[in-house]
């Protein structure tokens, strides 16, 4: 099954909803306070919701990008698969990328703890 209704599921739907609304309070307020965040346009980790708000709010100033939940992937080792649809626009609407990639969460104690940006030809492990 790859779109289960967990408590999981759920956290990560609401994640992807209050990144799409800018809405970065409700974001961090799902993430634990040791959470590793990629830079998945420059490269590295950022640390800690300060460290996230900081790079999100960046981020959007330089771009606009939306990503939607396709697939949810429950993995062997507790971490969770999910596929999106990466739509990402300048600020002046043109479109600089429209492609399927790869979000791979652990979660802790009902929390986010870190999330992996994987390759766009994602597979299920």
């Amino acid at each position: 099954m790859s779109n289960p209704s967990t408590p999981e599921i759920e956290l990560l739907r609401a994640a992807y909803t209050a990144f799409n609304s800018r809405d970065i309070d409700a974001a961090l307020a799902l993430m634990t306070p040791d959470v590793a965040w990629p830079k998945a346009f420059k490269g590295g980790f950022v640390r800690g919701p300060e460290e996230v708000r900081a790079y999100w709010t960046e981020q959007w100033s330089e771009i606009d990008p939306r990503v939607e939940p396709v697939a949810f992937h429950q993995e062997e080792d507790g971490r969770i698969l999910v596929v999106v649809r990466q739509f990402v626009r300048d600020l002046s609407g043109a479109v600089l990328a429209d492609e399927e990639v790869g979000h791979r969460f652990s979660l802790v104690d009902g929390l986010i703890q870190g999330m992996e940006v994987e390759s766009a030809q994602v597979q299920p492990a």
